[in-house]
């Protein structure tokens, strides 16, 4: 088992919760995002700002690895700002997301 949270895995998570409360409208989606930033608001929040990466999720009051790599910011927190905007701030029907979260507008191709 993994004990340590360095604030990347769950990205994939929060994108995925994105694209399915943008493909769905199922307000689940949303209520799984809101939990996972209670969570690290609770958990991995610096008093002076920013985040931390934890060292052991599985005690009570986890050590801090005392790092916030930029993945964090970028990806995470980006998805969880789309997963509560309005379904017009970048459009899915008009841009894709790249694997580092950049939007790009779709290319429109007439044959």
């Amino acid at each position: 088992w993994c004990t340590f949270c360095i604030l990347r895995p769950l990205w994939q998570t929060v994108e995925s919760l994105f694209i399915l409360y943008r493909v769905t409208g199922n307000a689940k989606y949303r209520e799984w995002g809101w939990n996972i930033f209670q969570s690290f608001e609770k958990f991995a929040r610096v008093p002076s700002g920013g985040y931390h990466a934890l060292k052991d999720v599985y005690v009570d009051n986890p050590p801090s690895d005392d790092i916030m790599t930029s993945f964090f910011l970028s990806e995470t927190l980006k998805y969880l700002y789309l997963l509560f905007s309005p379904p017009d701030t970048i459009n899915l029907d008009e841009y894709v997301f790249n694997t580092e979260a950049h939007p790009l507008s779709k290319i429109k191709c007439t044959y």
